[in-house]
């Protein structure tokens, strides 16, 4: 039976050992995870906090099923997120943080290959682990595994140019679960209504795209009776030529929080690049995942009008390679320079509601004729959120590009039923077709439940 099976006595196992450690914890869990912001300047330290905080975080357990034929089981990971602060004086300070994860959806079938299993079966992950020292007044610095977050937007990327991300679920994840932090050297001026910041990442993080068999695996498009061979992904070596680096300025005047930045980098996304072939003599396309070197020039705009606050985010992107349809074509790939920008507007018609409602855009400056993609692509989003009953949430996320019917629905409810306690249930459902963004994955429609201790 399941519940005497290896794979579920592990988890048993993991799950116990996990809940042990956080029973010595707080029970907010705010201060430690919701640290994205820089430390504050001109504040006084507190004489009383401790050298160390103990040891927060959740356990999550999470169960999906994939309802296309065949329906299976594609997910049944526990999750433990673990870490801790403190400081060794008044200006400097710390933080560890550790994420170990186990899915026993791969001990307990065949659906997937072995090397798929091998990927996601287990992992232990460092999550931030970073000094913060304040050197003066008006200047501090971060050394260490970091989120440098520069945008966030609902639902998709558009600013948010450092973080890579695991994309192994592809962007179904809540983004804070979703980013992999990077190692880098973070210098950070605050000045009156003013703050720069100079970012330096020796060792760059890139995106997780997983193994061919995946579920969200990014496949490439296939002509008719073709078939394709994937080699090992092309990750970047660890020399100067590969290192990323960049400056941001931000200032907040009369309401308007205005930021401008620049960076370059190695490219976080996966660009897949074809081997050349002869059409008449064979019927294999060989790809390989490398990353391309690219700059990067963008801003973001925030303005809070009482019940509706708009945001813009926009990028120029010089370098990246995108892929082609034309089989006959060296490499499969054309280098395009491109401008993202999305805006939004975030209602609150209620205490307890909101609404928000974004449109995007992608331009090719150089529109290669046989690109995927059309010269201008436009889409846009629907978000909307209401709590009812004092402890119940839903929530529905509606993407669509205006191109092409090509979607994702992702409703969801969200119960919290006792103080540190969590249960969710919801459904992602793609529809489109098999060259659009949300279309390619129609098969990988799936229900799921969550259930979260905090401590």
């Amino acid at each position: 039976m399941l519940s005497t099976s290896p794979a579920c006595r592990r988890l048993t196992l993991i799950a116990a050992a996990c809940l042990s450690l956080g029973a010595q914890a707080a029970d907010d869990r705010e201060s430690l995870f919701g640290d994205d912001l820089p430390p504050m300047k001109n504040q006084a330290a507190d004489q009383t906090e401790p050298s160390g905080s103990g040891i927060r975080g959740f356990i999550q357990l999470e169960l999906a099923r994939t309802t296309a034929s065949p329906d299976h089981w594609s997910k049944m990971r526990t999750r433990a997120d673990l870490g801790s602060q403190g400081r060794f004086s008044d200006n400097v300070k710390w933080k560890l943080g550790v994420r170990v994860d186990y899915d026993a959806v791969y001990d307990i079938n065949s659906f997937y290959p072995q090397a798929v299993r091998n990927d996601q079966r287990s992992a232990l992950d460092l999550r931030e682990n970073y000094l913060d020292i304040n050197a003066s007044d008006n200047w501090s610095f971060r050394l260490g595994r970091q989120h440098v977050i520069w945008g966030e937007m609902v639902g998709m990327f558009f600013a948010d140019v450092v973080s890579a991300r695991d994309l192994r679920e592809f962007i179904l994840p809540d983004f804070d679960q979703m980013r992999t932090p990077q190692w880098a050297a973070r210098a950070e001026y605050f000045g009156d209504d003013f703050h720069g910041e100079l970012l330096w990442i020796p060792v760059a993080t890139v995106d997780n795209i997983g193994k061919p068999g995946a579920e969200f695996f990014p496949y490439q498009p296939l002509p008719p009776g073709f078939t394709a061979r994937y080699l090992h992904e092309d990750r970047p070596t660890r020399n100067l030529d590969n290192m990323n680096y960049g400056l941001r300025l931000s200032t907040l005047k009369n309401g308007w929080d205005i930021s401008g930045f620049y960076y370059r980098s190695t490219d976080v996304n996966a660009t897949f690049y074809r081997a050349p072939i002869d059409p008449v003599v064979s019927q294999e396309i060989t790809w390989q995942a490398r990353r391309d070197r690219i700059s990067q020039v963008g801003g973001t705009l925030t303005k809070d009008f009482g019940d509706v606050v708009l945001k813009v985010e926009s990028v120029y992107t010089r370098g990246r390679s995108f892929t082609l349809l034309n089989i006959t074509d060296p490499d499969g790939v054309a280098r395009q320079n491109t401008l993202d920008w999305a805006a939004g507007l975030d209602f609150t018609p209620t205490a307890d509601t909101r609404l928000n409602l974004q449109f995007f855009q992608r331009h090719f400056f150089n529109h290669h004729p046989d690109l995927i993609s059309d010269r201008y692509e436009n889409g846009y989003s629907i978000l909307l959120n209401g709590k009812f009953l004092s402890n119940w949430e839903a929530q529905a996320l509606f993407i669509a590009s205006a191109n092409r019917a090509d979607w994702l629905l992702r409703p969801r409810l969200t119960w919290n039923f006792e103080r540190n306690w969590r249960w969710l249930i919801g459904a992602d459902i793609f529809q489109g077709p098999p060259l659009g963004m949300f279309g390619r994955y129609d098969q990988q429609d799936r229900v799921y439940s969550e259930i979260r201790y905090s401590f």
